[in-house]
Formats: C-alpha cells, structure tokens, sequence
C-alpha cells in the first residue's frame, strides 16, 4: 500500500452504519456455529476479519489483549519507535485536552499493534486498563482477533469495529476506529492511530479523525526527514573537496539515495540501494551493502546530534566495475531493479512462483520463463539474475523486435566488413556483451529456425564466432528464456527446434496471469498509484472499495501491464477519489459489461448524500471529505437529480 492509500477506507463509501447490536450479536453467534455466512448482515471487511481470527486460533471468549512489554521492555520499544511518538507528541497532547470528559481514548501503537501511547478521558483510560488497552497491550488481529488496531495492521487500511463487531467477547463493550501511519517515501506501516471509547461513542465521524491524524503524524515524520535530510547534504557538500574522482553517494536512513555526484552513474538519485533494510540499525548496512559498493572505508555512517540519520558511500574510480561502466544503454543492465522484493505481490500462486524463481536462480541453468503478455517475466527474470550476482552484466534481446537479416549480428557480433551496412570497426553481439552475467532472449519463440542451430551450439560448447570471423570466442552467460508462446506446440508445428527447446528448458516457471491472482491487485494498485504519481508530479488517487471490487471484477487480458497503464491514466485525467464514472469506457468490469452496476451508483449517492449532511450542507468541506474537487461534486450532484427526474 502506498502512504496515500490508506485514506481509500475513511470515505463514506468504504464505511456503513453500525448495525444494531442485538443483530450483531446474532450473526456473531450464526458465525462461531458454522451457519451460512451468506445471511449474516454484515460487511465483508468484518466478515473477513472473523474468518482470520478463527483461522489463527485466536479465543473468542478471551477477556483481554496480552501484555507483550512492562518495564524495561516498554522503555527499549518506545526507544526503537522513538521518531513516531516524537512525531505525535505535540498532537496527542492537544487531542488528550479536547478527549477529556468525552468518554473517549487515542492510542499510538508500533507496526506490530503494541499500544506506545494512551492519552483522553482519565474515566475511559481507566476502564481501558481492564482489557489491556494500555501501553505494552497486543492488539494484533492473530493474537485479540477482530479489533480496530488489529485490523487496520492486518488489511493496510483503516478499520472501524463497533461493539458486538470485536471477535473476542471481552472487548464487545467497545467501539474503535483506527488508521495506519505510514513512512513518507516508502509506505512501510509504522504504527497505528486508534481512538477508543464505549459503544455510546460511536460515530462514524471517528474514523475522519483517524486518518487525519495518521496524516498530520505522517506530515510532521517528514518534515523531520527533511530537515535530516538537508543535514546529511551539507555533510556531503563539507567531504566533497576531499574526495577526487570517487564517486559520492548520499543514502538517507530508508535506504534511498538522495544525492550522487554522477560520476559513476552506478545507482540513480531516488532509488534505494539493493539489500539495506530501513528496520535495521544504518550501521549494519554495510554487511549487507552488494558489490562493488563494499569497498574498505568506503562506507561512512553520518551521525549528527547523538543520531544515525543516513551514511555516505564513496566508491574510488579503480573500484567501480568496468564492465557496468562500459555496458551499452541498450543493455539496460540496472542493478537496482534486479531484486525479488521488486517484485508485488503475496498472492498463493504469486508466492509458489517467486519461490521456485528463488530456488533455481541459485543455479547458472537456462531457465525458460513462460506467462501471457504483460504478466512481468522480465522482472523476475532481473530478479533471478540479481540474486545470483548483483555487479554481473544483464543483457536483454527480443527476438522479435529484430529483422529475420540482423539477428545473428546482434546475437553473435560481425566483423569490419562481414555484411552491408556492417560497422567499420566491428561490433561484439548481446552474447559477448553478457559474459559473465545473464543473456535473456525475450520472445524466444520469434527466433528464426535457421539461426537456431548457431544458439543451440553457442549454448552447449559455450563458443561463439562473430559473423564474417572465424575465431572463436568464449563466453560464459546464464541464458533466460523468455515466451508468451505454447513451447511445445511450435516444437509440433516444426517452428521451433526441439533440440534447441531442451536445451533452454532445462528448467521453467509459468507466471501466472493476473485473472489468477485477484488478491494482488490491492498491491500493485498501491505501488503503481504511488510511483506514477510521483513520476508525473501529481497528486496519487483515492481507490474506495467500490472501486477497488470493479478492479477485481474484470478479466485483466492486458495482466499488470493493463493495471499500470489504467492507474496512470487515471493519474493524469483526474484527481481525489476514483468512481466508476472514471474508469475508460469498456473497462474494467466482467467480460462483455463497462455499465456500472446500481449496487456501486448507490453507494456513491449514498457517500455524497451522507458527506453533505454531516458537513451541514457545506459543499467545500464535504468535497474535502470525499476527496474530489468541489466542480467534481456539483457535476455528480446535477447528475444525481437528473437521474431522479
């Protein structure tokens, strides 16, 4: 998820009305007999919710949340989560003046639901205390079940749960509304924002709050990132006269770079640097740091004020690898993007596939990637490369892209003079270019038949002769495969070599479409909200749940390719919250229907409806609220009354 999506779940579409208790109590009980879920009136986040609960054996009779720190061990948590609670403080302290006499309670938890802070009402705090919803107290989903905190952690997004809604039996006499707290600049959950009172507290109106004060929270963490930031500069700009020709990076304590001096060009301003873990102590970086970045001395903490805030790296020019400064642009070999983490998605048949990419990118055995267009085989194909050997070329050549006549040149290299249109000074081909690294063909079925004896001899003897030469060449690559194709039927139709096929099948991994991994989609709609909007400068979208469900309705033919290029034209062609009405006519939806369903134009009249009530009819404020400009409400609202006429 990224920082701006949690606040998907605070708009009145995501949210409905508590229902009366005594219902809730009914279909809690119909839930733990085993009874249809199908007739238990409630929403799915709830519904979900209880089935993960029970799934993880939590108690549904349990009275309290377990103590996880007292003492000391409270006072080393608060230390490692310092930077939040210093973020919060001036809030928390205005909030506990405005909670006073009004029955309710705001909390700060870690990213794994440990209760940092309590302040409000000192009657509530009290009687908080009897279930452990006080500093130290475990609020994480798998552990107390359905609860505010714990559902926010477990589904990325706030949560509101009310009364009879809580899982376990012990906490049912209370209502919570509770948002997640994002780091600025890499979405990672920091904590959680949770206000909690009895059930007679309940208004929808909490979970507004949440969120805006997991914002106001997320604002003030960067702006002091800021403000290191800047002091990690100046540091830079003091050690600039002493380093020479080295290269100088800036790396701020998330891992990303911040400043490069360019002069090696190794890894670009803004990305992160491959194996640092931003939950690790900056000092333990360097065990981790990839060739050849991990030179002696060349990794220096900057601390300023008694605190870590990032660490420069100076590479001298007789260590960085010439091989990478010398690779071609067309090689696109990016170290930064050869990693698995890169790589979205935690879906079963996602999870399956990344494991085996792990298991056999171990070894320097072709690999023959297969999947639909648009699924990512290229990237786990960088992935696999990555995590054999970071500083070793990755050449990438689409066989289809090439005229029948050029291939082999490109592949193989030519001699001065070995054809018409030949370069003067020869040139070598993708094959000596990716020596000692990974050669990925992509669309290897688009291969013409009579250069496949030249691949299938270059592959099993490990030479190669550049056209017009006749000196061998040794090479060593790591050959990855890559097809949209049926393999096995091009062997039958006589299209392919089947000699050539096993020798590049040796081992091979089928990237599933995104029809079959719905549950991603959350995700990679978060990851591609985020970075498109920061590519283009705008602002990052609102996905309600209404949305997000006509997301998951629809086939995806194009796959994630098709998701990114729907989220940056949503990017560029609108702004705030996203509504059906937005989506380009034909998509998404199920096969053969782009209308959408009255289920979903209820829900929006509904949220609109709702949002200018409880704003007093203030259409600035209630445009605010629901995320979308107030020209954008006026012309839903004109279209609204037409539809009633």
């Amino acid at each position: 998820m990224g920082e701006h999506d949690t606040a998907q779940a605070a708009d009145p579409i995501a949210c409905g009305e508590a229902l009366p208790d005594r219902q809730t109590m009914w279909a809690w009980e119909r839930f733990l007999t085993g009874e249809p879920e199908a007739a238990i009136p409630l929403g799915n986040v709830v519904i979900s919710s209880w089935q993960r609960s029970l799934a993880r054996g939590v108690n549904p009779s349990g009275r309290e949340a377990p103590i996880a720190a007292r003492g000391d061990t409270i006072l080393a948590l608060r230390h490692r989560n310092r930077d939040l609670i210093a973020a919060s403080r001036d809030l928390f302290h205005r909030i506990a003046e405005v909670f006073a006499g009004a029955n309710c309670m705001m909390l700060l938890t870690d990213p794994d639901g440990v209760v940092l802070e309590a302040v409000g009402d000192h009657r509530t705090l009290g009687q908080g205390e009897r279930i452990h919803l006080v500093a130290g107290g475990h609020w994480r989903e798998d552990v107390i079940g359905t609860n505010g905190i714990g559902t926010a952690l477990a589904t990325g997004q706030p949560a509101q749960v009310h009364a009879s809604e809580h899982f376990c039996e012990g906490i049912k006499s209370w209502t919570c509304a509770a948002a997640p707290v994002r780091e600025p600049g890499s979405g990672r959950i920091l904590g959680i924002v949770d206000i909690s009172g009895p059930p007679s507290t309940y208004q929808r109106g909490n979970l507004s709050l949440a969120v805006a004060t997991a914002r106001q929270i997320e604002t003030a963490l960067a702006e002091r990132i800021g403000r290191e930031r800047m002091r990690l500069l100046e540091r830079c700009l003091e050690r600039m006269p002493t380093i020479g020709n080295s290269e100088l990076l800036a790396i701020d304590r998330t891992g990303r770079i911040i400043y490069s001096n360019g002069k090696g060009g190794l890894i670009g301003v803004g990305e992160t640097v491959a194996g640092f873990n931003p939950e690790q102590p900056v000092e333990r970086w360097f065990d981790r740091m990839p060739e050849p970045l991990r030179a002696d001395g060349a990794f220096h903490p900057v601390i300023l004020d008694d605190r870590t805030v990032g660490a420069m790296v100076v590479l001298p020019a007789r260590n960085r690898p010439a091989k990478t400064a010398a690779l071609p642009a067309g090689s696109e070999a990016d170290a930064s993007r050869s990693l698995f983490h890169h790589i979205i998605g935690s879906s079963t048949v996602m999870a399956e596939t990344i494991r085996r990419a792990t298991q056999l990118a171990r070894h320097r055995v072709p690999v023959l990637i297969q999947g639909e267009t648009g699924v990512g085989k290229e990237l786990l194909a960088r992935a696999m490369h990555g995590s054999l050997d970071f500083s070793a070329p990755f050449v990438v050549f689409n066989c289809g892209a090439t005229s029948k006549d050029l291939i082999g040149a490109e592949l193989f290299g030519h001699v001065k003079g070995a054809f018409t249109g030949a370069t003067t000074e020869g040139r070598p081909g993708r094959f000596e270019l990716a020596d000692g690294g990974t050669l990925c063909l992509d669309e290897i079925g688009e291969l013409p038949l009579e250069l496949q004896p030249m691949l299938l001899r270059a592959l099993e003897e490990g030479v190669i002769y550049r056209l017009g030469d006749t000196t061998p060449r040794r090479v060593s690559v790591r050959l990855i495969a890559i097809t949209n194709r049926d393999m096995k039927a091009e062997v039958a139709a006589g299209r392919f070599r089947r000699d050539l096929f096993y020798r590049i099948d040796v081992a091979s991994i089928m990237v599933p479409p995104l029809r079959d991994r719905l549950d991603d989609i959350a995700d990679l709609l978060a990851y591609f909200n985020r970075t498109l909007a920061a590519r283009h400068g705008v602002a990052p979208r609102i996905f309600p749940i209404a949305a997000l469900d006509r997301l998951k309705s629809h086939d995806w033919p194009g796959n994630v390719r098709e998701l990114r290029n729907l989220v940056e034209c949503l990017l560029l062609t609108g702004s705030g919250a996203v509504t059906i009405e937005d989506f380009p006519c034909g998509r998404p939806g199920p096969s053969g229907s782009a209308a959408p369903s009255a289920l979903l134009a209820n829900l929006e009249q509904n949220a609109i409806d709702t949002a200018i009530r409880e704003t007093g009819g203030n259409l600035s404020v209630a445009s605010r609220r629901l995320g979308i400009s107030r020209s954008t409400l006026h012309r839903r609202l004109r279209r609204m009354r037409k539809s009633t006429e």
